[in-house]
């Protein structure tokens, strides 16, 4: 159960990041940090249709980090329990066919009256 928390771990903390750059790339309406990565240039690596496309992926991005986000939520949930106690029933035959339980702390004998 460790081992597929912390493959879903990983997982999504690239796809925050992938996601955060994807975010990133996009011209908002002012610009924002495309023009950083080479202003206008970028709309005709990808073709017209840049928006477009980083639009989808976006939103496929975004579909796939909610998804990682509740599976790595369900499996931090088993991760931290501790497996529930295994209790012992006692049979009435198991102590040697008595039905009274045998003390597990022996009884001093009764103090002599004076």
């Amino acid at each position: 159960m460790a081992f597929a928390f912390y493959s879903v771990l990983i997982f999504f903390l690239i796809f925050s990041f992938l996601l955060i750059m994807l975010v990133l790339i996009q011209k908002g309406r002012g610009g924002g940090l495309t023009s950083a990565f080479g202003g206008a240039g970028g709309n005709t690596a990808f073709g017209s249709k840049t928006g477009d496309v980083l639009t989808w992926a976006t939103s496929i991005f975004f579909g796939l980090f909610i998804i990682l986000a509740v599976t790595l939520n369900l499996l931090a949930n088993h991760v931290g329990k501790p497996p529930p106690a295994q209790t012992a029933v006692t049979s009435p035959l198991s102590s040697g066919g008595s039905s009274s339980p045998s003390p597990a702390i022996p009884v001093p004998p009764p103090a002599p009256s004076r």
